[in-house]
């Protein structure tokens, strides 16, 4: 009985295996007949929506939105529903999507015959001084250093600690930002720069200072500007604890740092401050605006070693569109600007300059540095690598910015290990290609370029930047 059952089943399958197999032959043949029907489908309804796109009135044209789009850009239309929604200002993360002149139209002039380029192996030096005139100057290998991004008000603990622990690894410098000091990621860090900010917290504790290899008077940034208020539920946990706020406490950024009333206090402010630097540089970090050249003489007054303009192009996790659109100047004006003031004044050689705002690759650096500044600001940079491998932990409904924000309810997919390597390695990147064009152009170190190594395709650019036109 059982053999027979089992003489059955086994007919079972063969028949099924049998049938599937007709099935898989014949599917071919079935899709040929379906296709003249399904071709004649998708014909109809391509021109049933052609029909519709040409003979409805505007109004009722769906086509009406292409021509919005290209009246007010996707963009604009977006905020306009963001705001309409909200009712209130609208933050935009990373920066403005404004294109500003920049070093496009700026070139290098490499050596044929004029002269030869360095051999491949040649060494490279890549070292920068800053703050050369105060008495324990920082000192790194590389002129990339990571820019100053507010913990708890920006990014979350882990974004900090990974940003510190990957500019250590590529022996650089990270500013700590605006946010209230956190331990952490000084651990994680090797030279560290210490923020002075607009915050109740932003003179800092003397340990903090003492921690740091360098203060920076943070007065302005590309993207941000002046007072504004932070919700009690945009700020939780920790960083709510190292705010020294109650529960439902909120906050606002004040216009300037605290015992700073009106510009008579400046003076004795900075002088406080150089007190408790004990003999680190002091920085003095601002928006870069028409008024630069009336700004750097007031800091030049306070006795500062360094100054880090931020130009239009600057980007910040949280402020409002207008701020980052339409304040400021850009990069390269900001730039050439304060170079020219600067040796006008004859100080060039004692004050460091470090440029920030829409720096993304080693030609616009290098291009930066040739130009006259010391070291440049990375800000968004560093941050689209450290979300590199980890995009799909969030995408496509969420943006790579929410495993870095401390808002976000992702921020605790971020791998700290693999962030820090990515940052180190984009750093390191960056430097490597940097090293390379330097041989390329014969020379040996970071400090042989100068405007001479560069010519102008534009008049415009030219003429903003005194070098000559390529005709």
């Amino acid at each position: 009985m059982k053999a027979n059952r089992l003489k059955v089943l086994g007919s079972t399958r063969k028949t099924k295996t049998r049938n599937r197999r007709i099935m898989l032959a014949a599917l071919p043949l079935a899709a040929l007949s379906v296709q003249p029907l399904l071709r004649k489908r998708i014909q109809k309804n391509i021109a049933d929506a052609v029909t519709t796109i040409t003979t409805d009135e505007y109004n009722q044209n769906i086509m009406e939105l292409w021509t919005a789009i290209k009246r007010a850009d996707i963009h604009n239309i977006m905020e306009i529903n963001l705001r309409a929604t909200q009712g209130t200002a609208i933050t935009r993360p990373i920066g403005t999507p404004k294109k500003f002149d920049g070093y496009d139209n700026i070139m290098f002039i490499p050596p044929q015959l004029t002269d030869l380029s360095k051999p491949g192996n040649t060494k490279i030096d890549m070292e920068v001084v800053i703050g050369k005139k105060a008495s324990k100057p920082l000192i790194l290998p590389i002129p990339l250093i990571i820019s100053g991004m507010a913990y708890g008000i920006a990014l979350s603990e882990k974004a900090k600690r990974a940003l510190a622990r990957g500019a250590k690894t590529a022996g650089t410098a990270i500013c700590s930002g605006e946010g209230p000091y956190l331990e952490e990621e000084r651990r994680e860090a090797g030279k560290y720069i210490l923020q002075i900010s607009n915050w109740p917290w932003g003179l800092r504790k003397d340990e903090e200072i003492l921690a740091a290899d360098m203060l920076e008077i943070q007065v302005g940034q590309g993207a941000q500007m002046g007072a504004y208020y932070v919700a009690p539920e945009e700020i939780k946990g920790k960083a709510r604890r190292l705010m020294g706020l109650s529960r439902n406490e909120g906050i606002s950024r004040m216009p300037a740092p605290p015992g700073i009333r009106s510009k008579n206090d400046w003076p004795t402010f900075f002088s406080k401050i150089r007190q408790r630097a004990q003999g680190i540089p002091i920085g003095i970090k601002m928006m870069a605006t028409e008024k630069i050249e009336e700004e750097l003489a007031m800091a030049l007054e306070y006795g500062v070693d360094v100054i880090a303009i931020d130009g239009a192009q600057g980007g910040a996790l949280t402020s409002n569109p207008t701020i980052q659109d339409d304040f400021g100047i850009p990069s390269l004006h900001a730039l050439v600007r304060a170079v020219r003031y600067l040796n006008d004044q004859r100080v060039r050689n004692q004050v460091s300059l470090i440029v920030a705002g829409g720096y993304f690759n080693p030609g616009s650096c290098l291009k930066a540095i040739a130009l006259g500044a010391d070291a440049i600001y990375l800000g968004t940079l560093p941050l689209y690598a450290m979300v590199n491998k980890q995009h799909k932990k969030v995408l496509p409904w969420e943006p790579p910015t929410t495993l870095v924000s401390y808002v976000s309810k992702y921020n605790h997919k971020l791998d700290i290990g693999v962030s820090a390597e990515r940052v180190a390695n984009v750093l390191r990147s960056m430097v490597v290609e940097m090293e390379q064009v330097l041989r390329s152009l014969g020379k040996t170190s970071l400090h042989d370029l100068s405007p001479k190594d560069l010519v102008a395709l534009d008049d415009f650019s030219s003429q903003l930047t005194g070098i000559k036109k390529a005709y």
